[in-house]
């Protein structure tokens, strides 16, 4: 497709529905290799006996962060299956990611100028690596953390660790997930900086209120973390963030030393031009009277 071809809206949407589909086919497709792929062939020569892939993920999972001390239960019959089928969704929908935000940068693509198409790669490298580190942070020390502060309630109040198998590792993925999430935002700022959405100042003069509502936003992802799991969730986005506030200040600074004044004397008796259609204006007057545009 041309580039410099302008395309009807009923066009645009049939490019959409099929970019669309694309990504629709392949989480079903992977979700599908994953309920079907297995950890070895060793079934081949044992045919009933079947150990999928994703079996073996999950317990990697519960390995690395349930203690020993805790039992998982399936509590319904048709939990394993249930679990089996969320686990390969969840892997499909990992798959699925890079082919979506490829997708995407397909239909944006014609409508980007040259230097807007260069600034893309940076701030998808930024998202794509802010949501890992989130994602890793998530799974390696928030999960085991939110774990083991819960595990001294069970011994005070002499209950027996007995957890449903559909809690557990529902908690992990939404914690992840949720915490690759958290960690984008900031890149998200800076986007909106740089295309002139919104000022740095939207932060730096509201920041009680901002991490106010930062602080709401970890305790609902750590609900049973406690203030300690909040703030080991929160104290990594504040410094995320006033991070981007320092970057996002830089494309500020730039976009002022680009812009001219948005006017321009040009002879005496304080008769001004219009820096965008060129008229002449007396000083007096807030906008243009040929364009309409404001003066200051």
């Amino acid at each position: 497709m041309s580039k410099d071809k302008e395309l009807p809206f009923e066009e645009h949407l049939a490019e959409l529905a099929r970019r669309l589909k694309v990504v629709l086919y392949t989480l079903v497709a992977s979700t599908i290799l994953f309920m079907a792929l297995p950890a070895d062939l060793s079934f081949l020569h044992n045919p009933p006996v079947f150990k999928p892939l994703v079996s073996v993920l999950l317990t990697y999972i519960r390995n690395d962060i349930l203690p020993a001390s805790v039992k998982l239960i399936a509590g319904e019959i048709t939990t394993p299956l249930e679990l089996y089928i969320l686990a390969s969704f969840a892997l499909g929908v990992a798959v699925t990611f890079p082919v979506m935000f490829y997708e995407i940068y397909r239909f944006v693509d014609p409508a980007l100028y040259p230097e807007e198409r260069r600034m893309v790669y940076p701030f998808v490298a930024a998202f794509l690596s802010l949501f890992i580190a989130g994602a890793v942070f998530g799974y390696k020390i928030l999960s085991p953390f939110m774990i083991w502060a819960l595990m001294p309630f069970f011994e005070a109040l002499h209950v027996e660790a007995l957890v449903y198998v559909r809690d557990f590792y529902t908690l992990i993925f939404a914690l992840v997930i949720l915490c690759g999430l958290v960690f984008t935002f900031p890149v998200i700022f800076v986007l909106l900086v740089k295309f002139n959405i919104v000022g740095t100042e939207v932060l730096t003069k509201n920041r009680k209120y901002v991490y106010a509502g930062l602080f709401v936003v970890t305790a609902l992802i750590t609900p049973d973390g406690g203030p300690i799991a909040d703030a080991a969730l929160f104290l990594p986005i504040v410094v995320l963030l006033e991070v981007a506030i320092l970057v996002a200040k830089r494309y500020e600074k730039q976009r002022a030393e680009k812009e001219s004044p948005a006017i321009t004397k040009v002879l005496s008796g304080g008769v001004i031009k219009c820096r965008y259609c060129g008229a002449e204006v007396h000083s007096g007057r807030a906008f243009c009277p040929r364009c309409g545009r404001a003066l200051v």
